[in-house]
């Protein structure tokens, strides 16, 4: 029986342990899938457009505000209530149905069922259902917007990669020049044509763009993580992008654009503005509905009841059974109800004042919106135009510090300048090769962003 019984834990334990190994497995082949998948920028949006959890939070928003928008609507219907009571008097009470004192004990119980309808009540409900469809309305175009700004962070994070990439590249070829360098002074000195004291301003060199590709991968390994975190990518540590940034062309041969033909567009369609543009529109019905309080109101209702009595009797004494009670006590009401507001400590009045007071707050609001709006599309367009000067004097700046730095490097190797003016005639080229760059993928990230105020599909977003 011991001897099972350990076989049985062997195979437990063994059971366990590939259990393990499998769940590594399959982790493994994901952590595989994700490094090998390359991904495009639209990949990237699509991919956080589903997995963000924060989207989902205005998601929730809009469609409660869709919900009280439906039941501003159902409210327009007639409201019914059912009631039933079980009552027990005891001591000295009055008789429910001969109305007579009594001191004995007993018991009765009650049916009614009502209805109410508003005829008229200051066209409140009307106004509240207009004002709750703008607020629907505005919470759905506030989800979109926030899908808009997460896809341009994912745009952002997606450039910043291509960059840190192509600082890693600049990197790696200053470093093979370097390394060049390095066995080139090792061969002189070997011949007897340097000193030693060269081979140590070589190895520092070397050592410097050694340490410079190593910090430019790990700001292209921050990069990375920015944008997995931006995209909710789990099981992951590593990402490749499928654009490369030489097949992109900053420049695009656009000439010079102007900002008041972009707002024109942007302001029919961007999704904070027309949000802003209903929230207006609502706090105006609000304002309209608060009025709806100085006014009578006018209220339509009916029923029908029954009862039971324990004290209800024949003319021998017996207590009338219920079904009898039930059928002879029905009784039906129907009634009009009018209401007229005198005062309320100018409560109502104050809520209208209220109400608008918040409508002028929203339509500063629009203003502000609008302002944000065409002042952001001004820097960016201030922006463009720089930028495509920049990117012309970057390139020639990159041309010419190349000329000179091939000319320094042929220059050291026939031992006419030292070390440092050859790392000098270096870093400067390096310098210009990252300007120019930045330069492009800034214009890249420009350029989209225009495009997007101008209306075209620049991210997938229905």
């Amino acid at each position: 029986m011991a001897r099972i019984w350990y076989s049985f834990s062997q195979m437990n334990l063994k059971m366990t342990h590939i259990t393990k190994l499998t769940s590594l497995f399959f982790l493994l082949i994901g952590l595989q899938l994700h490094a090998q998948q390359r991904w495009s920028l639209d990949d990237c949006v699509a991919y956080a457009l589903e997995h963000n959890l924060q989207l989902n939070d205005f998601n929730y928003n809009w469609q409660s505000n869709k919900e009280t928008y439906r039941q501003s609507v159902r409210n327009l219907l007639p409201s019914v209530a059912a009631q039933t009571n079980y009552v027990i008097n005891f001591g000295r009470s009055t008789d429910p149905f001969t109305n007579d004192v009594v001191t004995t004990d007993f018991f009765s119980n009650s049916y009614s069922l009502e209805s109410s309808v508003d005829l008229f009540r200051g066209f409140q409900k009307i106004n509240t259902i207009k004002a709750s469809k703008f607020l629907y309305k505005a919470a759905k175009e506030e989800s979109l917007q926030q899908k808009y700004l997460l896809a341009f962070r994912v745009m952002q994070a997606f450039y910043d990669i291509q960059f840190f990439e192509g600082l890693v590249a600049i990197s790696k070829e200053q470093l093979t020049v370097s390394q060049k360098n390095y066995e080139l002074v090792d061969k002189q000195i070997e011949l007897g044509l340097k000193a030693g004291a060269d081979l140590y301003e070589a190895e520092s060199l070397l050592l410097t763009d050694q340490l410079n590709v190593t910090q430019s991968e790990n700001q292209l390994a921050a990069a990375k993580l920015a944008l997995i975190q931006e995209m909710n990518l789990e099981a992951t540590t590593d990402i490749t992008l499928q654009v490369s940034i030489d097949q992109k062309d900053a420049g695009g041969g656009d000439t010079l654009i102007r900002s008041d033909s972009i707002y024109s567009a942007a302001k029919d369609f961007m999704p904070i503005v027309k949000a802003q543009e209903l929230r207006a529109r609502a706090a105006k019905k609000q304002v309209a509905a608060s009025r709806g309080d100085l006014y009578p109101s006018l209220t339509l209702f009916g029923g029908v009841g029954t009862g039971y009595f324990e004290t209800t009797r024949d003319s021998v004494g017996a207590t009338i059974p219920f079904r009898n009670q039930f059928k002879d006590n029905t009784y039906q009401f129907v009634g009009v109800s009018l209401s007229i507001p005198i005062t309320n400590a100018w409560a109502s009045r104050s809520r209208v004042k209220q109400q608008k007071i918040a409508q002028m707050r929203a339509q500063n609001n629009l203003d502000i919106q609008k302002q944000e709006l065409f002042n952001t599309i001004e820097q960016l367009v201030q922006q463009y135009n720089a930028l495509l000067i920049e990117y012309e004097q970057s390139t020639q700046k990159v041309q010419a510090q190349n000329l000179a730095f091939t000319i320094a490097q042929k220059r050291y190797e026939r031992g006419l300048i030292n070390a440092l003016e050859l790392f000098t005639a270096k870093n400067l080229f390096a310098n210009a090769q990252n300007e120019n760059l930045q330069v492009r993928l800034r214009s890249e990230i420009n350029k989209s962003t225009l495009d997007f105020y101008r209306g075209l599909p620049v991210f997938n977003i229905n």
